[in-house]
């Protein structure tokens, strides 16, 4: 049933007043869905007497993930937003389509790929869409409230009911805008909006406090407002990285143009962008020039080298450097065509648990990821990899942390990150999972790159995503230290965060091992950016390890702050939670001056015992779980493991630690064998 409103001499149906779920697939794609929904399309019935000229069509949205076409008459009028956010968007009608009398809106998917949808609220506006857009304008100017100077930065614009509010306005060469964001680079912005109550929002990424205002827009309305914003989080001797970014321009897939993204860089405070198109060399420098946010960055040359065999992020490269060959046949083979074109520079492994064109990096079957083991014997060709990807989340936060946990304890030196991803202006925001690398560049626009891709090498980074956790080793070592030890270990944590954001939890690890947990609440806050600060003494331990410290908090459903869902999830229970971390450093137990890994005790032992099994789990005793979890992975490459596991004996005598892990290793082993027998 539809009926009008009259707004001025405008004309508005409302054509739906419900929200629908839809779904294309058999079962919900997450457990916030019902388990019966209203079909997989929908279809909309309405009769209007004026059908002559442009009007237009209003729509709410909400988990749109795959294509949903939109059509009148069966005629298509354009897609929905492919993008989780609640939004209100508009596709304007041309005059013609509109039959007088009898009409129907049909909403459907495009594809076949499985989807749970809301969509509905729909509105037939008698006006064009550029009239609908402009009944009153606003104009924001947003400053830094400590300098007082114009910032480039994020307006965020939604409704009464918190969903994102299309305006009337289009990129240009200040602004990149989609619907209910506008990023400015220079931070002015003046756009349309219709009559109605609206929040606007101002911030500028993790690093700054918000700023907002409610108010109402009548028809004729010019509203000029400043907005004042402050730098909360202190990160004095680090820079801000992005080392995963992408343009629709050069990949062909998202929809963020060169200049948009140079703009978006900008605005959310990446000092140290990574341009990673896939299989080219793009420099954003230009269009940084072009759209006048030089001065807020430097940029660096990447490539996302996008093979069958996983995807990699190499930098820093030269625009006429040979774009690395990428038919290999296996990942040493890919390891020296990278190496041809980036040399000593950076290797980063990509979301290593997704799968891409068939082939998913740490799969069960070929991988072990306590262990850092590959099956098939490959070694893993990069030298840092992704913990965190904002852009293709894990359901499980920790999986990845997890799999370079058992990489630091197999030997390899691998330096965690924290990356975006980003193809869009704004479905997957730039830098929303970043990399802090200790610099002493203090200008943003002159960064010293040799020194920052050293620094990461060295792993003296901390991973951001939506909270930051400094570490420092007796009153000295930081991320990418080896500290000397000679006695107890004095660990001083700091958990850093915006205050627009919660942390609740920090944990310490050791060899991945968690040994210390603390419950961060808001009587914790120590000043303005600080979260929680502690101290915790550990006893000087049998043998090298590293530690490594975790702060969580739970994602807080902010319009200017959406987390975007699990990209491949593994179950449709998902809660969306923030972390970050500090690098790994190493504590140099046995004072040889080295980082001694977990699997080479593990094989030292295993050498001085002669084959001599019961021996060798003897001599694991003063060894963690970690050291365990490699001698496991030892005997099983000698054919020792299986028969061992079978027999209680030899393992009856062990400590808890050295038990867990042989049995964390088989029983992994065991669903890789599964997995390989019954694909």
């Amino acid at each position: 049933m539809c009926f009008s409103l009259e707004k001025g001499f405008a004309q508005k149906i409302i054509l739906d007043p419900e929200m629908h779920h839809l779904r294309f697939g058999d079962s919900p794609e997450w457990a916030d869905f019902s388990r019966e929904s209203e079909g997989n399309r929908i279809e909309i019935p309405f009769v209007v007497k004026n059908s002559a000229g442009n009007k237009t069509l209003q729509i709410r949205q909400q988990d749109i993930k795959q294509t949903w076409q939109v059509k009148l008459n069966g005629n298509q009028l354009g897609n929905l937003d492919r993008d989780e956010k609640d939004k209100i968007i508009y596709l304007e009608i041309p005059s013609g389509l509109l039959n007088p009398g009898h009409n129907s809106i049909q909403i459907e998917q495009q594809g076949t790929v499985p989807d749970d949808i809301m969509v509905g609220h729909i509105v037939l506006d008698d006006r064009p869409l550029t009239e609908v857009l402009s009944e009153g304008t606003l104009h924001i100017e947003v400053y830094d409230k400590t300098s007082a100077n114009l910032l480039p930065s994020i307006i965020t614009v939604v409704n009464t009911e918190g969903a994102l509010q299309t305006v009337g306005a289009s990129s240009s060469d200040d602004l990149a805008v989609r619907p209910g964001v506008v990023y400015t680079g220079n931070g002015k912005a003046s756009f349309g909006l219709p009559s109605g109550d609206f929040t606007i929002y101002a911030t500028r990424g993790f690093e700054y406090g918000v700023d907002s205002l409610q108010l109402t827009i009548k028809p004729g309305d010019r509203i000029h407002k400043k907005l004042y914003i402050n730098q909360e989080v202190p990160t004095e001797g680090w820079i801000s990285s992005d080392t995963h970014i992408h343009t629709f321009t050069h990949s062909g897939h998202g929809d963020a143009t060169m200049q948009e993204r140079a703009i978006t860089i900008a605005a959310e405070g990446i000092e140290l962008p990574i341009m990673t198109d896939h299989n080219v060399h793009i420099n954003i420098e230009p269009a940084s020039w072009e759209m006048r946010v030089n001065a807020y960055f430097t940029p660096v040359i990447g490539n996302e080298v996008t093979t069958r065999f996983g995807h990699f992020n190499i930098f820093p490269v030269t625009e006429e450097a040979p774009i690395p060959e990428i038919k290999a046949e296996n990942w040493d083979m890919l390891y020296r065509n990278m190496q041809k074109t980036v040399g000593q520079g950076i290797i980063i492994l990509n979301h290593a648990r997704d799968v891409h064109g068939g082939f998913r990096p740490f799969d069960q079957e070929r991988h072990i990821g306590d262990a850092g083991v590959n099956l098939e014997g490959w070694e893993v060709p990069a030298n840092a990899m992704e913990v965190i990807n904002s852009g293709a989340l894990q359901t499980d936060i920790m999986r990845l942390y997890k799999d370079w946990f058992g990489m630091l304890n197999r030997g390899y030196s691998i330096t965690p990150i924290g990356a975006s991803d980003s193809h869009d202006v704004n479905r997957y925001r730039v830098g929303q999972a970043r990399t802090y690398i200790r610099s002493q560049s203090k200008d943003p626009g002159k960064i010293d790159v040799g020194e920052a891709i050293q620094n990461i090498r060295e792993g003296k980074v901390m991973v951001n995503f939506s909270l930051l956790a400094e570490m420092v080793i007796d009153q000295q070592y930081e991320s990418g230290d080896l500290a000397p030890n000679a006695g107890e270990i004095n660990v001083a944590v700091r958990v850093l965060g915006p205050g627009w954001l919660d942390a609740d939890t920090v944990s310490l690890y050791a060899n991945g091992i968690k040994v210390r947990e603390a419950i961060i609440s808001g009587e914790s806050e120590s000043g303005t950016g600080i979260k929680w600060t502690g101290t915790w003494t550990l006893p000087k331990p049998a043998h090298d390890v590293f530690l490594v410290v975790i702060a969580t908090g739970p994602g807080k459903p902010l319009p200017f702050w959406q987390i975007g869902k699990p990209y491949q999830p593994d179950s449709p229970l998902w809660k969306p939670k923030i972390m970050g971390s500090s690098g790994a450093v190493w504590i140099d137990a046995d004072g040889d001056g080295l980082r001694t890994s977990a699997y080479e005790y593990a094989l030292k032992l295993w050498k001085n015992t002669d084959g001599e099994i019961i021996s060798f789990i003897e001599k694991l005793e003063p060894y963690d779980k970690a050291v365990a979890i490699q001698a496991a992975s030892i005997l099983m490459k000698e054919g020792f493991l299986g028969k061992l596991m079978n027999s209680e004996k030899p393992l009856h005598q062990a400590s808890p630690a050295i038990k867990a892990g042989f049995h964390k290793y088989y029983k992994a082993w065991m669903l890789s064998e599964g997995i390989k027998e019954n694909p």
